[in-house]
């Protein structure tokens, strides 16, 4: 078989184990499999291709139908202009959450020198993505899983990027004031546990689960985050576009101007607040 047939291959191997985007995947693992460029693939389409290199194709192909995320498989994955190790110990970094990063920088344009906390950093996306567009930030990250932490560490460091991590339940161990706090904290109802996709049950349930309505963590955090924030300073977080609203409601209710932001395909994700006491920006 050549190049391309291994591709259409892998390609109905994928649709027919239901996996959400087969081509796509199937693709990336054909390129990662055999270390080629997606150029490369173009010119050597019509070179046969078997031995080890086959089987390694094979090899990755059944983990992928057998619903490995293909994230797990290949890696690494380029997310907000770093370079991201991925695996069990943290959850897999989400497109949607690139434009919550790109939302909060537009915060920090007209603040020199900001200091920055991510809350529940994960494998410090957030964290190295802040640091890698504004080198002139403090940036501090935290998390409650020491697993999660020690990723994020190696990130940091296949980045070159020099991120302050520190291990704490939200942010009872850091101490502000912060002009941005950064928070995309667990936000799936419980309820949701019993009917996940099958690569979600690759992410540690820790990352994932909060509470009746998906609110619990959220909702601790607020009084913290309320204490830690500089004068002027914002709160960003990510949440399930289904309980988004609700959190907002309940941030104005106790004092913040919140407001919510959608993402890119246009669902309730994502809560800007700050407190109503201090002057806007």
């Amino acid at each position: 078989m050549n190049l391309r047939d291994h591709l259409a291959a892998a390609v109905r191997t994928l649709r027919a184990a239901g996996v959400p985007s087969p081509e796509v995947d199937a693709r990336a693992l054909v390129l990662h499999a055999l270390d080629l460029s997606a150029t490369a693939f173009l010119l050597r389409g019509t070179e046969e291709v078997g031995g080890a290199d086959a089987e390694r194709l094979a090899q990755l192909l059944r983990q992928r139908a057998a619903r490995v995320p293909v994230q797990h498989l290949l890696g690494t994955v380029d997310w907000g202009g770093v370079q991201l190790r991925v695996d069990r110990r943290a959850l897999i970094p989400r497109p949607e959450t690139e434009w919550l990063l790109s939302l909060a920088l537009a915060d920090l344009r007209a603040v020199v020198a900001p200091r920055v906390v991510d809350v529940g950093t994960g494998t410090g996306a957030l964290a190295l993505g802040v640091q890698g567009a504004r080198p002139d930030a403090a940036v501090l990250a935290g998390d409650l899983s020491a697993d999660a932490l020690a990723l994020a560490r190696e990130n940091a460091a296949l980045n070159g990027l020099d991120v302050e991590f520190v291990e704490s339940d939200l942010l009872t161990s850091i101490s502000g004031p912060f002009d941005l706090i950064l928070a995309n904290l667990p936000y799936l109802p419980e309820g949701d546990r019993a009917h996940a996709e099958p690569e979600v049950r690759h992410d540690p349930d820790l990352a994932l689960y909060s509470g009746p309505d998906g609110l619990a963590l959220a909702r601790r955090l607020m009084p913290q985050a309320r204490a830690a924030l500089a004068p002027a300073g914002v709160l960003w977080l990510e949440l399930d576009p289904r309980n988004a609203p609700a959190l907002a409601a309940e941030l104005c209710i106790q004092g913040w101007a919140a407001e919510v932001h959608p993402d890119l395909a246009g669902r309730e994700r994502f809560v800007r607040a700050e407190l109503m006491a201090l002057t806007p920006r």
